[in-house]
């Protein structure tokens, strides 16, 4: 997979070094002499140039990408490469980064973004899910789908604790994605059994009241699905 990175900062370096060592190809564009930290990312390819600029995209090989990373540091600048990636190049994918929480309701797909991140967004998911054991946390929301990724730590008195994954009837469209165990990821299988504490992510297109409530119920009855983030 080819993917173009906008902003050489230590988020696209950061994204870069894991794509690199994955076996991706990735290009890193900045217009900032600084940011040139090429030692740093030595596989990756490098480019000095605005990528709010067609002609820079075009020289980074976005006519060939499979994805496009907007990371920069500037909401703005995020917004027109996503819009540029999707409208003038119909990249298949492009991910961006939103700086200020406050302009996440321009980052869809009228903008061309697919997949919005927003680290004080996650990072204040991740503080309630610490201090909330059994709370439904929205983590983030893939725009194209209409899918969220939840997050919930199951607390000791869960229903499905104790139970084979496979034994779980999960709710339409609700997909257990991983089950993270102290400090150990597991990939679930129908055999893996769930205990409490068990940090546990879920796909699902879940968004109206009453799906969140279901899905809550099932994991923690008697709690509000009103934690989830938005």
């Amino acid at each position: 997979m080819r993917v173009v990175i906008a902003g050489a900062g230590s988020v696209g370096r950061s994204i870069a070094r894991e794509l690199l060592g994955h076996g991706h190809q990735v290009a890193l564009l900045d217009r900032q002499p600084s940011a040139m930290k090429v030692a740093s990312v030595a596989d990756a390819e490098w480019h000095l140039a605005d990528a709010c600029e067609p002609s820079s995209l075009i020289q980074a090989g976005i006519e060939e990408c499979d994805v496009v990373v907007a990371a920069t540091g500037d909401d703005k600048a995020n917004l027109v490469v996503s819009l540029l990636a999707k409208t003038e190049f119909a990249v298949p994918r492009v991910v961006a980064r939103v700086n200020n929480p406050k302009n996440e309701w321009m980052f869809d797909e009228a903008w061309g973004v697919d997949v919005l991140v927003s680290t004080p967004r996650i990072m204040t998911a991740l503080v309630e899910e610490a201090v909330s054991v059994g709370d439904l946390v929205r983590i983030f929301t893939f725009h194209q789908s209409g899918a969220s990724m939840f997050e919930m730590t199951l607390p000791e008195d869960s229903p499905v604790v104790g139970l084979r994954v496979g034994q779980v009837v999960w709710p339409r469209d609700t997909v257990l994605a991983a089950i993270i165990r102290g400090d150990r990821p597991i990939p679930p299988s129908p055999d893996d059994t769930l205990e409490a504490g068990d940090e546990i992510l879920l796909i699902a297109s879940a968004d109206s009241p009453e799906e969140l409530d279901e899905l809550q119920q099932l994991l923690a009855p008697g709690r509000a699905a009103t934690s989830a983030t938005e």
